[in-house]
């Protein structure tokens, strides 16, 4: 490249062929046209003729223009602002050229103005410092030089070195003229022209820039925060001084002027327990000059006092069996400003509200460090009190109310319909999550203020889990939750409408961002039905919801099948975790998986259980009719068991249902007896004549033989046959006392006719049913035919088929029914006669006693 201060070598060594020449000039104003021209030195030229010889300019090394000439001339215009190269080169018919000669030409401006011509002197000592603004560039070698002028003759002219803006005049104005005025101006020059800045006029006052304060120092007399004395050392005359300070969490200064202070100055209501940070300047006139740089901070810590404000406290209330609830309280730390100290604790008061204005109180009292405390009470009134405690002393108490759950005289529906209405949440883009809602159908002149409330959902009910809460007054009926907040969590999202007493609450749930669900649900149980399955499972790890669960599915897939799966969806719930499943296939084995959904999408499955239901199920229908057919032979196949259901059966039955009694005359005993019968119906009238004639009769000995146990069972019924006041008692009823049958040769007995088959004899035995029937059949007309019902040992004496020869009987008895307890149990509803037997001396004949038992019909 060619260069200007490199001239001369150029010509030297480079242009020994030719010359270019530049007209008008090679530095030229932007937007000027330039002739640029090349010839070549006499026996400089190709040596064959002119017809082979050829000359090209080029541009910054891009080919412009060529001619077969010895003189070449170009125009150019439109050049760009800085340096360009023209280099002019020779050839000789061939490819190969030669350098003949080349030319810089400068495009360039003016300078512009000198602007904003400022000149300070730091301290009483330091020197003048001028600074202005050169404006655009030139595109030129351009030179600032510097003229200041003052009184004593002064005329100063200071050249400024390229490409800087600022210039050092190596002199101090003198403070013994301080009103003395001294005039500046810079000029701008360069090869196309030059250009002067407007004058400065100054003073010393007016350039003079102090030197800042030193020695800064805070005391606190009597250890107050509000009162503070600031002190300072000035350097130099100093007028004015300013002061700054700011608690070091803030961005905002609050400033202060004092004027001949004298290095001292008093500062008030400082927050205590504070770090403040104080700055300083000075200046050396009330209205002229320069403020001096700021000085060094002096940071420093107020002294502590007593806790301002009241604590901003929240509670929930968890109900417990047996009449207990959980109360956690929540509140926030205090600012700095509020806690004026450091916070050593925190002084809780739980006191009850009685029912009755005599009863006295109960009250608990506790300190605690942390921002929370939890505490099981019984179900009533609480007013709770909360102070912050510091080193100088306590804040003033947060009361708050904590009614009953719910409040005394008011339902579960009151609460509900003074509650917050349509509450609705849902991502607010990147910035949080947006709460709307209605205020209540009920009491919403009462309400005072509005509180939202969110926690993180999986951090449980702990006091220690994080809970975060903002106020809002009723003017507000939305809210955007920014703070505390995470993308991919879930949250429980509280709305309550707070009034003197209580408050009516309403929740909802709502993530700011979510994504599919990290794993599956893990089955914990599956328990199979009939046609039915009962599923249990773990909840999913809050750090693996990644946002609000929507829904789960329930996949069953038949084993061993290509039939797809049933998928049951079911509606997330929190804290239920069991469902049941009907509607599945009897005998068939499942496998059974399960997954969770949020907004985005659904997320992997969880652990694989198979499930074999049972098969169909009517044979379990059938298993208990079964069972109970079974138990009920084993039970009857005991004829002790069996003797006793029978005669209940039997006893239960009405009287008119048993059939008639066949007649005797017509069974093989009559048959075979017939003889015996008539010798005993003749004995029986030969013995009727003789006592009618008052002859001793003739005697049939008749021995009784008393049953060796014969255990009785009084009748439930009283006769109503007439009683014989001989033979009871005046005033008793007569109870009937049935014996047991008993061997043969024994007396005989026959139960009552409506239970027959209460002495059923067991196999072996023969039992005569004859024996005490009357001689007419079940349709005979017989007069005495209404007393079927009476016991046979009790028939008059008129039916005359009794026999008296005994030894022809059959044997009968083996012994005793086994259930001696029903044995003569009778539930007949017509009444029984009560005899006793019919004692004649030490015989009885048989005249006596047809005779007597005739008196007694």
């Amino acid at each position: 490249f060619l260069l200007e201060h490199h001239h001369v070598f150029f010509i030297a060594e480079v242009c020994k062929k030719g010359v270019v020449t530049v007209s008008p000039s090679r530095t030229v104003l932007f937007g000027s046209t330039v002739n640029i021209s090349c010839s070549l030195k006499p026996k400089e030229g190709c040596s064959r003729t002119s017809n082979f010889q050829k000359l090209t300019f080029y541009q910054n090394r891009l080919r412009v223009h060529s001619q077969k000439t010895h003189l070449l001339s170009i125009q150019v215009s439109n050049l760009h602002l800085g340096t360009t190269v023209f280099v002019c080169k020779v050839s000789c018919g061939g490819h190969v050229e030669s350098q003949v000669c080349g030319a810089d030409i400068s495009v360039g401006v003016t300078p512009e103005q000198p602007q904003n011509l400022s000149c300070s002197q730091l301290g009483e000592q330091g020197n003048v410092v001028c600074t202005w603004d050169k404006g655009r560039d030139t595109h030129l070698y351009t030179v600032h030089t510097l003229q200041l002028t003052g009184p004593n003759n002064l005329d100063l002219e200071k050249q400024c070195a390229p490409y800087h803006d600022d210039l050092d005049l190596g002199m101090s104005l003198s403070p013994a003229s301080p009103e003395a005025n001294y005039t500046a101006k810079v000029v701008a020059s360069n090869s196309l022209g030059n250009s002067s800045s407007l004058p400065l006029v100054f003073s010393f006052v007016d350039i003079v820039k102090p030197l800042p304060p030193s020695d800064i120092r805070a005391d606190f007399p009597n250890l107050l925060a509000n009162f503070c004395t600031l002190q300072w050392q000035d350097r130099g005359p100093v007028v004015l001084n300013r002061l700054q300070f700011r608690p070091v969490h803030e961005n905002a200064w609050k400033t202060v002027h004092v004027a001949n202070s004298g290095g001292r100055y008093d500062l008030y209501n400082l927050i205590p327990f504070t770090e403040y940070e104080f700055q300083i300047s000075s200046k050396l006139h009330s209205v002229k000059g320069r403020w001096s740089d700021w000085s060094k901070s002096l940071r420093t810590q107020t002294p502590r006092e007593e806790p301002v404000g009241t604590l901003d406290v929240w509670y929930t209330v968890d109900d417990l069996e047996g009449g207990l609830q959980n109360v956690s309280l929540f509140w926030k730390n205090m600012s700095m400003s509020e806690a004026r100290g450091i916070i050593l604790g925190y002084q809780v008061t739980i006191q009850e509200v009685p029912g009755d204005s005599l009863a006295v109180p109960h009250t608990l009292e506790n300190l605690t460090s942390h921002t929370h405390f939890a505490v099981v009470l019984p179900q009533n009134d609480y007013v709770v009190a909360v102070s912050a405690v510091n080193s100088e002393g306590s804040s003033s108490p947060s009361r708050t109310f904590i009614p009953r759950q719910p409040r005394k005289g008011r339902t579960d529906l009151w609460l509900a319909l003074a509650s917050p209405q349509n509450i609705l949440a849902k991502p607010q883009g990147t910035d949080g999550i947006g709460v709307t809602w209605e205020p209540p159908h009920e009491a919403a002149m009462l309400v005072k203020e509005y509180l939202v409330e969110w926690r993180a959902l999986g951090t449980g009910s702990s006091p220690s889990s994080p809970v975060n809460w903002r106020r809002l007054p009723t003017v507000n009926m939305s809210a955007v939750i920014s703070e505390h907040v995470k993308p991919h969590v879930c949250y429980q999202i509280r709305l309550c409408a707070l009034w003197g007493d209580g408050a009516g609450c309403a929740r909802t749930w709502a993530d700011l961002t979510s994504k599919e669900p990290l794993t599956g649900p893990r089955v914990q149980n599956a328990t199979a039905g009939k046609g039915t399955a009962t599923v249990t499972w773990d909840e999913i790890p809050a750090q693996d919801q990644m946002g609000c669960l929507l829904h789960y599915k329930i996949y069953l897939k038949e084993l061993r099948s290509q039939s797809p799966s049933h998928i049951f969806e079911i509606p997330y719930e929190v804290g239920n975790t069991t469902r049941l499943i009907r509607g599945l296939r009897p005998g068939v084995t499942y496998v059974l998986w399960m997954t969770a959904s949020t907004a985005a999408g659904e997320g992997p499955r969880g652990n694989e259980r198979e499930l074999s239901l049972e098969d169909t199920p009517e044979w379990n229908i059938l298993v208990v009719p079964i069972a109970v057919a079974l138990v009920a032979v084993g039970i009857f196949s005991m004829p002790r068991v069996r003797a006793k259901v029978k005669s209940v059966f039997w006893a239960l039955q009405p009287q008119w249902y048993n059939q008639e009694i066949p007649d005797p005359a017509n069974s093989m005993w009559a048959k075979k007896y017939s003889i015996i019968e008539d010798e005993m119906q003749l004995h029986f009238q030969s013995l009727s004549n003789n006592c009618t004639n008052s002859e001793e009769p003739e005697t049939l000995e008749i021995n009784e033989v008393l049953p060796k146990s014969a255990p009785t069972l009084q009748e439930t019924h009283p006769s109503c046959w007439p009683r014989d006041h001989n033979l009871h008692e005046p005033g008793r009823e007569s109870w009937l006392q049935v014996p047991k049958p008993f061997e043969v040769g024994a007396e005989y007995g026959v139960s009552h006719p409506s239970t027959p088959a209460s002495h059923r004899p067991e196999k072996g035995q023969v039992t005569d049913p004859y024996r005490a029937m009357g001689s007419g059949g079940p349709k005979a007309e017989d007069p005495g035919s209404h007393l079927r019902a009476i016991p046979v040992d009790y028939l008059p004496a008129h039916i005359d088929y009794l026999p008296s020869n005994l030894d022809y009987l059959p044997s009968t008895a083996a012994g005793p029914p086994e259930d001696s307890e029903l044995q003569g149990l009778s539930f007949s509803i017509f009444p029984k006669g009560s005899f006793h037997p019919l004692i004649c001396g030490e015989k009885l004949t048989l005249d006596r006693m047809g005779l007597k038992m005739l008196d007694n019909f």
